[in-house]
């Protein structure tokens, strides 16, 4: 409990960036690789096309292009950083962890870095685990990335999983704060008997890599998509209304769902059982497919720009991943939307304009 008088810190959301490659893979071109056709994939998924890192992109270089215009929104340098969190089930290396790979490339010379593992779920347990380090008091500037480069974990023979996944990065930066808004509501969940439903069998400690592993395709995302797709329209609904309760909203308070891109039947049965407006849900899996942690931010980051979040509204962000994990955050949006245009990047623009400082009004004094 908060002493008498004493304001609560929040962590509130002050910059934002994404970043996608620019190689595009359409459903027409896998349609060359394995027996599938752009209409049986719209069809079942959502997904039109999807992006694919380049032969020198890596998960770091994914995650510093979206930081750095998560920085720019933010106003914010690198060395004023106190903790990178990076969300990802697709690291540059077991180790060292990615997040301090990024910060250094970043320049944030002064800060902590680490790995946040709970695959599509990861940006959400990030948003939960950012936000307790800024209201403890311990850091008051933490960027947090979801980012993922599966196209690497990807066998291309499959149709029922290389049609599904993407790669990218998304970004945001929490800076602590004394006025309100920031995460108002949560809830997290795991339940390791789904393991099956969605992994990678070799390549760790249960099985590690061999010649046997590599030659049975066991280092590639394998899933049990009808299992998968059980679960992830009864726990999205669940985890839903469990952060709403913890928030002591409704959903018809909600202003925005930005829910996991995974598939768009999903997302529909989500909204049908949440009985939400669809024009609250902000959809762009139609061009990236499923990309994991960074689906989530992306969204966002998009959603932004569109002019579909301005400050005072309530957003729900929730995601369900391997594991199997779930989570939800109640978010109170305080940003100016327009400060997304300061960002280098296009995309986190979404192509409009880029503006001058100057012309946007001032963020809160970092201190």
């Amino acid at each position: 409990m908060e002493a008498p008088g004493r304001m609560t810190t929040n962590a509130l959301i002050t910059g934002w960036g994404m970043y996608a490659p620019s190689r595009v893979l359409t459903n027409d071109e896998l349609s060359t690789m394995v027996e599938t056709s752009d209409e049986w994939i719209v069809t079942r998924t959502g997904i039109r096309e999807r992006r694919i890192a380049a032969d020198d992109e890596t998960t770091t270089t994914l995650s510093v292009n979206a930081s750095r215009d998560a920085l720019a929104v933010a106003g914010l340098d690198a060395a004023d950083l106190d903790l990178v969190i990076v969300a990802t089930c697709s690291p540059d290396y077991p180790l060292p962890a990615t997040g301090v790979l990024v910060a250094t490339e970043l320049g944030a010379r002064r800060a902590a870095g680490f790995d946040m593992q709970a695959a599509c779920s990861g940006f959400v347990y990030g948003l939960a685990t950012a936000t307790s380090f800024v209201r403890s008091g311990m850091y008051r500037n933490v960027l947090l990335v979801g980012v993922e480069v599966l196209s690497r974990f990807i066998d291309w023979t499959d149709r029922n999983t290389c049609v599904l996944f993407g790669d990218g990065a998304g970004a945001v930066v929490l800076h602590a704060a004394d006025q309100p808004g920031g995460l108002l509501g949560m809830d997290l969940f795991s339940d390791g008997t789904g393991a099956e439903g969605i992994i990678v069998p070799a390549g760790g400690s249960a099985c590690p890599a061999g010649p046997a592993t590599i030659a049975e395709r066991k280092h590639f995302i394998r899933m049990a998509g009808r299992e998968v797709y059980k679960y992830a329209t009864r726990q999205l609904t669940e985890s839903s209304l469990s952060a709403l309760r913890a928030a002591g909203l409704t959903v018809d308070d909600v202003d925005q769902f930005i829910f996991h891109q995974a598939n768009l039947r999903i997302i529909e049965s989500v909204g049908a059982s949440l009985r939400l407006d669809p024009k609250k849900a902000y959809i762009n899996i139609e061009k990236y497919g499923n990309t994991s942690a960074a689906s989530v931010p992306m969204a966002l980051v998009e959603a932004v720009a569109a002019g579909r979040i301005n400050p005072g509204d309530r957003l729900l962000m929730a995601a369900f991943g391997a594991g199997y994990t779930a989570g939800a955050a109640v978010v109170e949006w305080t940003a100016d939307p327009a400060r997304a245009f300061l960002a280098p990047g296009a995309q986190t623009r979404l192509g409009k304009p880029q503006v001058e400082a100057s012309e946007i009004a001032e963020p809160m004094a970092v201190s």
